[in-house]
C-alpha cells in the first residue's frame, strides 16, 4: 500500500513546497544611505551655520489645516541627476485642505511650491471634490488630510475622503506626479480591506523600503481607534498591513527608521484621561509592532511629527501641553526616542482658543530643516532652521515667533 501512494505522497509534498517558497514574501528592509553618503550628508548639515526663519503659506480660504511637505527630488535615472541634486536650489511642494472650515463641500485640497531663495508662490487647487468624484467614481461628501511623498523623480500624494458619514467613514486614495506636482496622475481608491474598505486616514510621513515597496503609517477610527502599518508596492497595491496595538485609542503615527529592521512610532494619544505621546517599536520593518511605554510629553489628542536628524538625533514637533493647542514645540532624543528634551518653543499664546498644530517636518538635502504647521486654522506657516540652531544654548520656553 506505501509503495503504491508514495510517489503521490512525494509529488504533493513537493508540489505544495515549491507554491509556498515561490509565493513567499520577501523579508522588508527599510532601505538606509550607504554609509559614505550619510557620513557626507551629516558633515553638510552640520557645517550650516545657525538660522531660524519664518513665512506664512498664501491663504486662499478662510480655513486652513493639515498641512504635508515633501522635497522635489531630481530623478536618478539621468546620468547627470547627482550633478543636478548638487547645484540645483531646493524646492519644496507643501500641500493642506482649506475651504470655510473643516469638512465643509467647499474644501479642496491645495499646494503651493516654494524654492530656496524665493518666497512660495501662489497656492493653487490639486484636487476639488468635483474632481476626485470623476476620478474615483464615487460620491464624495469631503476630502480631507493629505500626504506628500517624495522619491527621486516623483512625487506621491495620498488624501482622505468621504463619501458617507464622518471622518469614521474615510477611505486613502493616491496620485503620482513626476513634474514636481505641477500635473498629477488622475486619483486611484487604495482598498486596504475587502469589507467597505472604510475608516482608514493618514497623516504622516512613510518610509521606503529596499524593495521599492512604501510604509506607509495610517490609522482607523471606525469603532477603535488604532495605528495601522501599510505597505504598498511601486502600483499602491498593498502587500501588508500590520495594526499596531496598543493599551489605550491612538492616532496618526508618526515613524522613523532607526537601521534595515529597526523603527519607532510616536501616536497621537485619543485615549480618556491624561494624555501623553503613545509608543511603538517594530525590530522586523514593519511585520509586527509593540507597544512601548508613553513617553513623558503631554499630548492633548494632537498629531506629532517625528523625523530622523542627519546626526543621529530624532526631532519631535508637538503640542507639549494639556487639554489645547496653543504652545507648538521641538523636542529632540538622542537615545533613540527613549527620553526627550525640549530644546525650543516655537509658538505659544496664553488664548486657550489659539491653535498651532498639525505639524510636519522634513529635512532636506542640504540638511536644513523644515517645518510646517495650521496656524489658527486660518493659514499654514513654514518655519525653516538648521541643526546648529538647535543645538544652541538658551531658554527653551521663550516662544521664538512671537504673539
Amino acid at each position: 500500500m506505501l509503495n503504491r501512494w508514495f510517489p503521490t505522497l512525494v509529488y504533493t509534498v513537493g508540489l505544495v513546497g515549491a507554491v509556498f517558497t515561490a509565493t513567499l514574501p520577501e523579508r522588508p528592509v527599510f532601505s538606509e544611505p550607504d554609509q559614505a553618503s550619510a557620513a557626507l550628508a551629516a558633515k553638510q548639515a552640520a557645517a550650516l551655520p545657525a538660522s531660524f526663519t519664518w513665512s506664512d503659506l498664501p491663504r486662499p480660504t478662510p480655513s486652513a489645516h493639515a498641512a504635508t511637505v515633501a522635497e522635489v527630488l531630481p530623478g536618478t535615472r539621468l546620468p547627470v541627476a547627482r550633478h543636478e541634486a548638487e547645484v540645483k536650489p531646493v524646492t519644496l511642494v507643501a500641500a493642506w485642505f482649506g475651504g470655510t472650515r473643516e469638512g465643509a463641500a467647499d474644501v479642496s485640497l491645495y499646494q503651493s511650491e516654494w524654492r530656496a531663495g524665493f518666497d512660495w508662490m501662489p497656492a493653487t487647487e490639486m484636487m476639488t471634490r468635483t474632481q476626485a468624484e470623476g476620478q474615483l467614481g464615487r460620491n464624495i461628501r469631503k476630502l480631507g488630510n493629505p500626504l506628500l511623498v517624495s522619491e527621486p523623480g516623483r512625487l506621491h500624494l495620498f488624501f482622505v475622503s468621504v463619501s458617507y458619514g464622518g471622518w469614521a467613514g474615510s477611505a486613502i486614495n493616491r496620485a503620482d506626479s513626476e513634474d514636481g506636482g505641477k500635473v498629477w496622475s488622475p486619483a486611484q481608491r487604495i482598498v486596504t480591506s475587502p469589507f467597505f474598505n472604510l475608516s482608514t486616514l493618514v497623516r504622516n510621513q512613510g518610509v521606503w523600503l529596499t524593495d521599492g515597496s512604501l510604509g506607509l503609517p495610517i490609522y482607523h477610527e471606525f469603532i477603535t481607534k488604532h495605528g495601522e502599518w501599510l505597505r504598498l508596492d511601486p502600483t499602491g497595491r498593498v502587500l501588508a498591513k500590520e495594526r499596531m496595538a496598543m493599551p489605550r485609542a491612538t492616532l496618526q503615527p508618526a515613524v522613523v527608521a532607526l537601521d534595515g529592521q529597526h523603527a519607532v512610532a510616536a501616536l497621537r494619544d485619543a485615549g480618556p484621561g491624561e494624555n501623553q505621546v503613545q509608543w511603538s517599536e517594530t525590530r522586523d520593518a514593519g511585520r509586527t509592532w509593540q507597544a512601548g511605554s508613553a513617553r513623558a510629553i503631554p499630548n492633548p489628542n494632537s498629531a506629532v511629527a517625528m523625523i530622523g536628524l542627519k546626526d543621529g538625533s530624532l526631532l519631535m514637533a508637538c503640542n507639549p501641553i494639556g487639554g489645547n493647542r496653543n504652545k507648538l514645540a521641538l523636542l529632540r532624543s538622542r537615545d533613540q526616542g527613549s527620553t526627550w528634551t525640549l530644546v525650543r518653543m516655537i509658538e505659544e499664546s496664553p488664548n486657550d482658543r489659539d491653535e498651532f498644530s498639525y505639524p510636519s517636518l522634513i529635512q532636506d538635502r542640504t540638511g536644513t530643516v523644515h517645518l510646517v504647521y495650521t496656524w489658527m486654522r486660518q493659514g499654514i506657516r513654514h518655519a525653516r532652521f538648521t541643526q546648529a540652531w538647535l543645538n544652541q544654548p538658551g531658554p527653551a520656553t521663550s516662544p521664538v515667533i512671537a504673539q
